[in-house]
């Protein structure tokens, strides 16, 4: 891959990291896991994403032009989340779907919507849950937007040295699987069918490679941005990390679960650490 244009090679790699989501959405239709099972995942994902965040994008800021680049990319990359998610309305993972990740269908009689109650109403043999369609189309929203900034991070990595890019890449490939995974369950348990929702959380993740064009075009021209894109990068992470991956691992999965899982996640960031010498 080395012997590609940097700027093609960083989209494939976060189209590698992008079909991630494909594979939640797999995962979500043929396997639909329990709510012990998402909080765990969700947890392991929670650990990749800030170990990685501190471990290696921070810290790499830090070393390669100071704390000021470290601190001012940190800042501006978790502020633009911050106002990204203000600004525009989707869904965090766990708000309004508790039926789906609990794994159980609705009963088949149709209710009124009235005063916000759930309405339903059969699709053939399937019953049609409009409130998890709803959620599962703004989720699935949510994750495209912060599929962008993901992107963004393989893409600043890879023009930094292409083993760390391709370290990144797999580290959010991971990332990407409960991603999918809460993308597709309220789609599919909402009515939509496998299919469907199958494809969109693949589409979710084809929004990577848009961030990682962005990043490789700028930086292959202003490579003095680098450490500045990596730390943005971080700070992106580590805040969708806070603000929604930690809170719903520990509202689905026992707090066992979860704290296994963030380690694992990080112990996941090390062992890439190690493999790709970076």
């Amino acid at each position: 891959m080395q012997n590609l244009n940097p700027v093609l090679a960083a989209c494939l790699l976060s189209l590698l990291a992008g079909l991630g989501t494909g594979l939640g959405g797999l995962l979500a239709v043929f396997g639909t896991p329990g709510r012990r099972s998402f909080g765990f995942l969700m947890g392991i994902t929670g650990g990749v994403m800030l170990t990685l965040s501190f471990l290696q994008l921070v810290n790499e800021a830090w070393e390669l032009q100071g704390f000021a680049a470290a601190t001012i990319g940190f800042g501006a990359g978790a502020i633009s989340m911050l106002a990204l998610d203000m600004a525009i309305p989707h869904i965090r993972f766990g708000e309004r779907e508790p039926s789906a990740l609990a794994g159980k269908t609705q009963p088949a009689e149709v209710e009124e919507a009235e005063g916000g109650r759930r309405h339903q109403r059969r699709r053939g043999a399937r019953v049609v849950d409009r409130q998890l369609l709803h959620t599962g189309t703004l989720l699935a929203l949510g994750i495209t937007l912060h599929n962008i900034p993901e992107g963004i991070a393989v893409g600043a990595g890879y023009m930094h040295l292409p083993g760390f890019g391709l370290m990144i890449a797999m580290a959010i490939l991971l990332h990407n699987i409960p991603e999918g995974i809460g993308t597709a369950l309220p789609l599919y348990m909402g009515g939509l069918g496998r299919w469907p929702a199958l494809r969109v959380a693949l589409l979710s993740g084809l929004a990577e490679p848009v961030g990682a064009f962005m990043a490789a075009s700028l930086l292959g021209t202003f490579g003095a941005f680098i450490p500045g894109a990596l730390a943005f990068a971080g700070g992106v992470m580590v805040f969708i990390t806070l603000d929604e991956l930690l809170p719903t691992a520990r509202a689905y999965g026992h707090q066992h679960y979860t704290a296994v899982g963030i380690i694992l996640g990080s112990i996941f960031v090390f062992i890439l650490s190690g493999v790709f010498g970076v």
